[in-house]
C-alpha cells in the first residue's frame, strides 16, 4: 500500500488519504511521549515539525520527507536524499542502502531497517550464536549446583529422585538474545503479508527459544559487549533503535505504532561535519581540525556550543548550520548575536551562518559592536567577521550533493583554507 506523503512543516487532515480519527488519536499519544516535538496538534490533523522520516500505524505509513516544493509532491530524489544523509552519517549500512529494494518509488525507511536487522541476524546465524553461563533454578535428576533446601522440600516431597537446585546452564538463552527476539517479534506484526514477511519468518524460525522479557532503555544500556559478542555490535544498536521506537506507552492501545523519526537539524548538522571531515582527509599535510559540538562554558551551568569550529593554526573558524531558508534572505538579529558570541568565546575571525539552497554566499561582514549594545575593551582586538552561506543539497543531476566539504570551504573564501 502506498505510503500517504508529506514534507516538513506539511499538514495532514483527517480524511485525507485513509488518515482517520483513530491514526490521529495514535498519533497524538506518540507526540504526547516525546513531549511534543514531533508535530503541532490540530483539532483536525496535525502539522509536522523538522523531524522526518516514518511512522506505521497498523498498515498505514506516513512519511515525513526534508524539504521540497510544492510542485515536488511525488518526486522520489528527496526519499533519496533522506536515505543519503543517514547512509553518509552511518545511520544506515551502504549495502542496504544500495540494495535494489531501495531504489522503489514507494520507499518505506522502515522497511530499509528492517530489513538491515534481519539480515543482520540472518549473518550472525550462519556464523553462529553464541551461548552463555546463566544461573538457572529447577528440579533436575542430578544433584549439581546448589541445593535449595526450602525449595526442594517443597517441591519434592513426593519425588525423591529429584533435586531442587540453584545451577549454571550453558545455552542461547541470556540477555543479548532476549533483547533481539523482542525486536523480531516486533517486525513480524509490522510485516505480515509484507515482501520482508517470509525472511521474518526464517530467521524468528532459525532463533533459539529464548525466555521472554521487557525490555527498557535502562535495560539494553546495561548491556556490555566482550571479545566474544563483539560480532553482535550492528545488530544490537538495530534492535535499539526498533525497540524503543515502538513505545510501551501506545502499544497498549488498539493500533499497533512504530514510528523513526531524525531531527532535520541535526542531520543536516551532522552531514555538514562529516562531509567536511572525509574532504579534508583526502588533502595530505593540510594540518586543518574540524571539531563539532564544542562546548564552553560561561554562566553556571550554561555553556555555548556552536555546531562546527574549524582551526588551522592559530586561526579559528565558526559554522552554525541552519536548515531552513532565512525570511528575506536575511539572518535574524539572534543568529548573528549568536555568532558574534562564538567568535568572542572562540576568537575566532571568520563565520558563516550555513543554510541549504543554490551555492552561492554574500561577502563577510565585520561585527559592529555598537550594533549589539557591546563595548569591546579586548586590549588586541579581533576583527570578527561573518556571513551567510548556502550550500545546494542536490547537484546537478539532481541526487544527494557529494562535493558539500569542499563547498563549505570555498565559502570562506580565505587563503588559509584553499584546499583545493
Amino acid at each position: 500500500m502506498k505510503p500517504i506523503q508529506r514534507y516538513e512543516y506539511g499538514r495532514l487532515i483527517i480524511g485525507e488519504e485513509r488518515f482517520s480519527k483513530k491514526h490521529w488519536d495514535a498519533c497524538v499519544k506518540l507526540n504526547a511521549v516525546h513531549e511534543g516535538k514531533y508535530f503541532e496538534v490540530l483539532y483536525n490533523g496535525l502539522k509536522f515539525n523538522q523531524y522526518v522520516g516514518v511512522i506505521q500505524i497498523e498498515n498505514l505509513i506516513i512519511e515525513i520527507l526534508p524539504k521540497a516544493d510544492k510542485d515536488e509532491a511525488d518526486d522520489p530524489k528527496w526519499q533519496k536524499v533522506l536515505l543519503g544523509m543517514l547512509k553518509a552519517c552511518g545511520h544506515l549500512k551502504a549495502e542496504t542502502y544500495d540494495s535494489a529494494n531501495v531504489s522503489r518509488q514507494n520507499l518505506n525507511l522502515l522497511e530499509v531497517y528492517f530489513e538491515m536487522y534481519l539480515k543482520e541476524l540472518e549473518k550472525l546465524q550462519r556464523l553462529g550464536l553464541i551461548k552463555q553461563y546463566r544461573k538457572e533454578t529447577s528440579n533436575v535428576k542430578a544433584l549439581k549446583g546448589k541445593l535449595e533446601f526450602a525449595g526442594n522440600i517443597r517441591k519434592n516431597v513426593v519425588h525423591k529422585e529429584r533435586f531442587y537446585t540453584t545451577h549454571q546452564v550453558y545455552d542461547a538463552d541470556h540477555q543479548l538474545h532476549q533483547v533481539l527476539a523482542v525486536a523480531i517479534s516486533i517486525i513480524s506484526q509490522f510485516t505480515k503479508g509484507h515482501r520482508l514477511s517470509n525472511l521474518c519468518n526464517r530467521v524468528q524460525m532459525n532463533f533459539p527459544d529464548v525466555s521472554k522479557i521487557n525490555v527498557s532503555a535502562s535495560l539494553l544500556n546495561k548491556i556490555t559487549l566482550n571479545r566474544k559478542s563483539a560480532q553482535y555490535t550492528t545488530a544490537l544498536e538495530l534492535a535499539r533503535l526498533i525497540i524503543l521506537n515502538y513505545s510501551p506507552d501506545i502499544k497498549g492501545g488498539k493500533e499497533k505504532m512504530l514510528s523513526l523519526l531524525f531531527d532535520m537539524n541535526q542531520l543536516w548538522e551532522e552531514y555538514i561535519l562529516v562531509m567536511m571531515r572525509k574532504y579534508i582527509a583526502q588533502i595530505e599535510n593540510n594540518e586543518i581540525e574540524v571539531a563539532g559540538q564544542e562546548s564552553f562554558g560561561f554562566w553556571g551551568s550554561n555553556s555555548l556550543r556552536p555546531d562546527i569550529v574549524i582551526r588551522k593554526g592559530e586561526r579559528t573558524f565558526v559554522i552554525d548550520t541552519k536548515w531552513k531558508q532565512p525570511s528575506r534572505n536575511s539572518a535574524s538579529v539572534a543568529d548573528l548575536r549568536q555568532m558574534y558570541t562564538y567568535c568572542r568565546f572562540w576568537n575566532a575571525d571568520k563565520a558563516i551562518l550555513l543554510y541549504p539552497g543554490d551555492t552561492r554566499g554574500n561577502k563577510f561582514k565585520e561585527f559592529k559592536t555598537e550594533d549589539f549594545n557591546v563595548i569591546d575593551k579586548t586590549p588586541e582586538k579581533v576583527m570578527h567577521q561573518c556571513k551567510m552561506g548556502y550550500i545546494s543539497v542536490l547537484n546537478e543531476d539532481n541526487k544527494l550533493n557529494d562535493q558539500v566539504g569542499k563547498e563549505v570551504f570555498m565559502l570562506f573564501d580565505d587563503q588559509l583554507l584553499n584546499l583545493h
